[in-house]
């Protein structure tokens, strides 16, 4: 009866319980969220849902990666290919606050049979690549393209395997992995959105390269994956599902040192390294349960990366901490940082890290208009950029479903950008952005539909973001309700 009270009061505390039942016909008790929490039978039932709560926070980015591998599998693809799209994204695209106003062009890499050449193109006139190449874990290796080590130059990326030994030829960039699996993701870049301007810029992207090292003297064709019109995916599974993906995961990469201390912890919930991945009816219903409670853990702290804001006063912010930041920069060598829960935080609303973020793009994210409320999806809403946005590419504002983190199902468009077509400026160079279910009469050019039974959040897009947008000499308002 002790290791019964035990076991609840433990349970209690982890996930901030606020009352417990006292019937016998009930297995739950209740968070400060209402979620309902598991009630372990026995303190090794316990540790199994603390430890699985603990992974999930801890391989987010795992998972997070490895769905975009599911993903390509699906879609008839594999590693050591490209997946583009020759048109503008749309919701059939439900991968994580993707950008629907670039071409994208994602390599997917697999260096298990050696060194895997990324060939980037050089700069073609208004022609260009922005993105990075990040391992398994989502950790950038380097930036690509004018803001990356090719200075828009092009080169000869040479991914290599973890721990390799060998040699790197004369006029290859070598770029070390911590896992053998990894992507780059690229964004052929548009100037005026017109279908002419796409054109060009699926047909820059395509000249993009992946091939084996192997082969590096007479280079196999890259096979191109054309994902415009299939459904694609990396939202996170709250379910079984996502630990069956982190055991694929943990299956294939080697341990990284500073994250041995989680092997026992993921041998007790069933993945272990050589060994296959077996949950019965009782263990599937405790990690069932505990990633409910992380998922609402995760949502909760969500709120609060957005303190401190980017502009004083709003509710802008960079949807990252500036730990995060520092340790993804610094491939996780700063002393004295590992900030695993709020990287989980970040890696359940986005995908893709920059190594040295601000040179080539910047993001600031809000979920609240003006007065502090949650973005609805039946209200009008107005977003005022002034004039001039210090920027040398362009600027973007994407709404995205608050729950899911993805473009908003069924719409005929997702964002408006300085590059989409027959955008209004007001007389001052200004612009008026309207979010809502339907559009303020003529208005329709500068409008991005909502879904009126849903929350939505939105990310803004600074690509080159110049020296005005970080001393704030230039500075976005909050958006506000349309009364």
């Amino acid at each position: 009866m002790k290791s019964k009270i035990l076991a609840l009061v433990t349970v209690c505390f982890l996930v901030s319980c606020t009352k417990s039942t006292k019937t016998n016909e009930t297995n739950v008790v209740s968070d400060t969220t209402g979620t309902a929490a598991f009630k372990p039978a026995n303190f090794e039932e316990q540790i199994i849902y603390n430890r699985a709560i603990e992974a999930v926070i801890w391989g987010m980015p795992a998972v997070n990666s490895e769905l975009l591998h599911e993903s390509l599998i699906k879609a008839k693809g594999d590693y050591n290919q490209i997946v583009y799209w020759s048109a503008l994204i749309d919701s059939k695209n439900q991968t994580l606050t993707p950008n629907p106003d670039v071409i994208y062009i994602n390599p997917l890499y697999d260096t298990r049979q050696g060194p895997v050449v990324l060939e980037i193109p050089a700069v073609e006139g208004v022609s260009s690549l922005t993105g990075s190449l990040d391992d398994g874990w989502q950790t950038a290796i380097e930036d690509i393209g004018p803001a990356g080590v090719d200075k828009g130059k092009g080169g000869k990326y040479l991914i290599l395997p973890p721990n390799y030994k060998g040699a790197v030829p004369f006029g290859y960039i070598p770029m070390p992995s911590s896992t053998y699996t990894g992507f780059a993701i690229l964004r052929s870049n548009l100037t005026d959105g017109s279908p002419a301007d796409i054109k060009r810029a699926v047909d820059y992207g395509k000249k993009v390269k992946i091939y084996p090292f192997s082969e590096a003297d007479n280079p196999p064709p890259t096979q191109f994956v054309d994902l415009v019109n299939i459904e694609f995916s990396n939202t996170i599974p709250y379910n079984l599902h996502f630990f069956e993906i982190l055991n694929q995961f943990v299956q294939r990469e080697p341990w990284l040192t500073r994250d041995m201390v989680m092997i026992d912890q993921l041998k007790s919930i069933g993945i272990e390294k050589g060994k296959t991945f077996q949950a019965d009816a009782r263990r599937q219903e405790i990690l069932n349960a505990a990633i409910k409670v992380a998922h609402s853990w995760i949502d909760k702290k969500y709120e609060a990366i957005f303190t401190p804001p980017f502009y004083d006063g709003t509710k802008w912010a960079l949807p990252a901490s500036q730990d995060v930041v520092k340790a993804i920069m610094a491939n996780y060598d700063v002393p004295n940082i590992y900030p695993v829960d709020e990287r989980a935080i970040s890696y359940s609303m986005a995908y893709f890290s920059a190594k040295h973020l601000g040179t080539g793009q910047f993001y600031l994210m809000s979920t609240k208009d003006n007065n502090g409320q949650s973005l609805d999806g039946s209200k009008l809403y107005k977003l005022h950029l002034p004039a001039k946005v210090p920027v040398k590419l362009y600027w973007s504002v994407t709404a995205y479903d608050r729950e899911t983190h993805a473009l908003i199902l069924g719409m005929k468009y997702s964002s408006r950008a300085s590059t989409s077509p027959g955008l209004q400026k007001n007389s001052d160079g200004s612009v008026d952005i309207y979010f809502g279910a339907t559009a303020p009469a003529g208005k329709e050019s500068n409008w991005v539909p909502t879904d009126p039974k849903r929350k939505f959040e939105l990310l803004a897009r600074f690509y080159g973001p110049e020296k005005g947008f970080f001393d704030k000499t230039w500075k976005m308002g909050d958006i506000e309700e349309v009364k």
